[in-house]
């Protein structure tokens, strides 16, 4: 899986697995997404938008299946939440 930190005021971290063309996107918030059948230019065009959260809202939102996780790249289970 390649990993991305980002900066963006939207997203934190993205990450894509392109054997199996799963997005994932970690927001600000700490909330975690997977997004299933991703074709490889749509991340490679997300990782390169100037405004990433414009691109995610304009391409990806509403268009690809989905599912919440229950956990951050950056806070694994069990960690502390404190800066």
């Amino acid at each position: 899986m390649l990993l991305t930190t980002v900066e963006s005021s939207t997203l934190a971290v993205v990450a894509y697995e392109a054997s199996s063309q799963v997005l994932w996107l970690e927001f600000r918030s700490g909330t975690l997404y997977r997004y299933f059948d991703v074709p490889p230019a749509i991340h490679q065009n997300l990782i390169q938008a100037a405004s990433k959260g414009a691109y995610f809202n304009r391409i990806i939102r509403g268009r690809f299946l989905y599912r919440r996780e229950a956990h951050s790249f950056r806070q694994s289970p069990g960690s502390s939440s404190q800066p």
